[in-house]
């Protein structure tokens, strides 16, 4: 009887340690075959994975398909010096360790980049001074190569995205792809949402003039020059009048004078200036025989916090031209 028992418990150690050593070998077999067989689910997934990420899990570091080819990078970037996009690195959450001056200047940033040191690709050893992890740059600055041998620098030509994606781009850039993306669908349904009351109040064919003045000066703007241009004319798709179109069809912008400024306003004017100083021209009989002046249509806000086309600086003067189209009213 004994010897039945003990029998029966190695026979049964024996099929246990066959049934474990199959489930091995199988599993190593769908392993291999996973990694062999592109028809495979797992293989299909690992195609389609970024390899970005992988390399991420082995080593911290991704590798950033830039405008000039790929850039080793830090997965998670810890200490970035924006010489550009630094406003764009901002609404990520992430505070840069330095930044260029004008952005420093931002009273929209200023807060935030109190810590921040003041950099400019012209000294790279004000630069090396901050230790960065990764460097973030425009395309027309020098010393590139000066700077790729501080830290992994990424560049960026001005206007070779548009303001969304140059967003989404630098999200990608920092890892946080997805949040970024998820703010250019939230904003671009809310901007076609304020567009569409604004035209259903003043009509489909209400026309904008977005202009900046500066001391004695007077500059009227296109679609894609920032003090809300992309707003105004991008995302509420509001119309410019017919002259200012004309106007600044090659550069941009259109430098005007008192005289003609009247011809080139629209059934509102956006203006961009310096509000603690008093404007020679809104003093002017001029400007005040403008039918927008006369009917209240003028919104102001300040040229020192609307330089920029980033998420915070965007959302600073959507509300701005929400209320100044359509006051507090939902």
């Amino acid at each position: 009887m004994k010897t039945n028992k003990k029998s029966y418990l190695a026979a049964a150690f024996m099929l246990l340690l066959v049934f474990v050593l199959s489930a091995c070998g199988g599993g190593a077999q769908e392993q291999n075959a996973a990694s062999t067989e592109p028809k495979q689910e797992a293989s299909v997934a690992a195609a389609t994975e970024n390899p970005a990420d992988s390399a991420a899990e082995e080593s911290g570091t991704v590798t950033y398909e830039s405008e000039t080819g790929p850039v080793e990078i830090p997965a998670h970037p810890a200490r970035v010096v924006a010489l550009t996009n630094a406003p764009n690195v901002i609404s990520l959450g992430i505070t840069p360790i330095g930044v260029d001056q004008w952005t420093a200047a931002n009273p929209l940033f200023t807060d935030k980049l109190k810590e921040a040191a003041i950099v400019s690709e012209e000294d790279p050893e004000t630069i090396a001074a901050q230790a960065p992890d990764l460097i973030i740059a425009g395309a027309h600055m020098k010393n590139l190569d000066q700077l790729s041998k501080i830290a992994p620098t990424v560049v960026y030509t001005w206007g070779k995205l548009n303001y969304l994606d140059q967003q989404a781009e630098v999200g990608k850039l920092l890892g946080k792809e997805a949040e970024a993306r998820q703010w250019v669908d939230d904003f671009t349904a809310r901007t076609a949402e304020i567009g569409g009351r604004i035209k259903a109040k003043y009509g489909e064919d209400v026309t904008v003039s977005a202009i900046e003045l500066d001391d004695k000066s007077a500059f009227v703007m296109g679609d894609n020059w920032a003090r809300g241009t992309e707003i105004l004319y991008q995302a509420m798709q509001l119309k410019m009048p017919d002259k200012v179109k004309e106007a600044v069809s090659e550069e941009g912008y259109y430098s005007l004078s008192l005289e003609v400024l009247p011809e080139y306003m629209g059934d509102f004017i956006a203006v961009s200036r310096k509000l603690n100083a008093d404007s020679e021209i809104m003093d002017s009989n001029v400007w005040k025989q403008i039918p927008a002046v006369k009917e209240g249509h003028v919104i102001e806000f300040e040229s020192t916090a609307s330089s920029y086309s980033d998420p915070t600086t965007l959302e600073y003067l959507l509300d701005i031209f929400e209320k100044g189209f359509l006051g507090d009213s939902k």
